[in-house]
C-alpha cells in the first residue's frame, strides 16, 4: 500500500535508496534526471529540477521552501543540508542583453546557460542563502544565514555576508568522528545501510 504522506518511491526517480521521505508538496520536475541515496528528507515547498543530472546523497535534508533551478548539473554529498528557503541555481540567462530571457522565450532568442552547483560532504547552508552557477561548496562548509556564494567555498570552513567570505575554521575531526561512529551503527559488515525498519525490530 502507497504512503500518501511520501513522493520518494512514486516519482520514476533514475534511482532512490532506503529511508527516503519526500513530503507531497515539494515539487519536483524531471526525476528521471535525479539519483538519491539513503535516509534523505524533503521538505514539503521545495522545488527541485532535474536538470542535467542530479545526485543527491545519503542523510541529506533540503528544508522548505528551497529550490534548485536553472537546468545544470546540481550534486550535493552526504551528511549536507540545505536549511529553509535556500537558492541554489545550476544555471543563468544573458542579463546583460544579448539575448532575450526567461523559460517562456524558445531558441535561437533565448541562450541560457547552463552550469553545475557541488554541495560537498558535511556543508551545511543557513537559512536564505543564494548560491549561483559554477560554485564549488567544499566538504565541510558552514554558511550563515542569508549569505550569497559567487566564488567556490574552502573546505571545512565557516562563512557569511553578501558577498560570503571565510570568517573561521570549522571542526573537521570531531564531524567525522561522529561520522564514523554513526556508520558503525547504520551499516552492516558489508557497508549496506541498515533501514530504520530494521533497527528498530533488532
Amino acid at each position: 500500500m502507497s504512503d500518501l504522506s511520501n513522493q520518494a518511491y512514486e516519482l520514476g526517480f533514475a534511482s532512490v535508496g532506503l529511508d527516503v521521505q519526500i513530503w507531497p508538496s515539494a515539487r519536483i520536475a524531471f526525476p528521471e534526471a535525479i539519483s538519491i541515496g539513503d535516509s534523505v528528507i524533503i521538505d514539503d515547498f521545495t522545488f527541485l529540477v532535474g536538470g542535467t543530472r542530479t545526485r543527491i546523497g545519503s542523510f541529506v535534508h533540503l528544508a522548505s521552501f528551497t529550490s534548485i533551478t536553472g537546468g545544470g548539473e546540481f550534486f550535493m554529498g552526504d551528511f549536507a543540508g540545505c536549511s529553509a528557503g535556500c537558492r541554489i541555481a545550476t544555471g543563468t540567462e544573458d542579463f546583460l542583453g544579448g539575448s532575450l530571457t526567461n523559460p517562456a522565450v524558445p531558441a535561437p532568442y533565448r541562450q541560457a546557460e547552463r552550469s553545475f552547483v557541488r554541495i560537498e560532504r558535511h556543508a551545511i547552508l543557513g537559512t536564505d542563502v543564494a548560491v549561483m552557477p559554477g560554485i564549488t561548496i567544499g566538504e565541510g562548509v558552514s554558511v550563515g544565514a542569508k549569505s550569497l556564494i559567487l566564488e567556490d567555498c574552502e573546505p571545512w570552513t565557516v562563512y557569511a555576508g553578501t558577498p560570503a567570505r571565510p570568517i573561521r575554521d570549522r571542526p573537521r575531526q570531531r564531524i567525522l568522528e561522529l561520522e564514523e561512529k554513526l556508520r558503525e551503527e547504520l551499516y552492516d559488515a558489508d557497508g549496506a545501510y541498515i533501514p530504520h525498519e530494521c533497527r528498530v525490530s533488532q
